[in-house]
């Protein structure tokens, strides 16, 4: 994507959060007013998706030198401003729960697969993190695009969201009826894969 298609892309989703934006701007000055707050809004919102996908970009081995490149700056300038991300507050929790690390973007799938047959469940996550909960039932839990069809899908067929995304993904969960399997004796076999 070009960056021209990019601002037009973000011009039209700023635009959208107010519908009458557009017609106003032609005769009301307090409109231009209300743009600014909008774009500033978006720009927030802007810096909390990059910081996400930095922490997403590390969750996947990426180098801070990487990143550094990717954002047009040093690896010290990337690190000193993306490198101490404070952990996702853990919800109040009502039973036994843990925190499993390390996670990354291409094993915590399959631990949270393996963790949901034995009642385990997430509750909060960041980076390279989950904080699970136990239950006596099996759960489900899927990874999906933040801005796609499939998160609408699985929630119209009783998903839970859980957590507050983790660009370019949200996190969601399913209850089973199927009781939890016994857990083993080592401390461990939630890690393996």
């Amino acid at each position: 994507m070009s960056t021209d298609s990019l601002g037009q892309a973000l011009a039209e989703a700023i635009a959208a959060t107010d519908p009458t934006i557009h017609e106003r701007l032609a005769h009301e000055p307090d409109a231009y007013l209300d743009l600014v707050q909008l774009t500033a809004r978006a720009a927030v919102e802007t810096d909390a998706l990059l910081r996400s996908a930095v922490a997403g970009a590390r969750g996947a081995g990426c180098t801070w030198d990487g990143i550094g490149r990717a954002l047009d700056t040093t690896r010290q300038a990337a690190q000193q401003r993306f490198g101490r991300e404070p952990e996702a507050p853990v919800p109040t929790a009502t039973g036994r729960t843990m925190r499993l690390a390390p996670l990354n973007a291409f094993t915590e799938m399959l631990v949270l697969q393996r963790a949901g047959r034995f009642g385990w469940h997430s509750i909060a996550y960041g980076a390279n993190y989950h904080v699970l909960e136990k239950s006596d039932v099996q759960w489900q839990h899927e990874r999906v695009g933040l801005l796609g069809a499939r998160r609408r899908l699985l929630e119209a067929q009783g998903w839970e969201t859980f957590g507050n995304g983790w660009f370019p993904w949200t996190y969601l969960k399913r209850r089973t009826t199927t009781p939890a399997e016994p857990e083993p004796t080592s401390d461990d076999y939630l890690m393996r894969f």
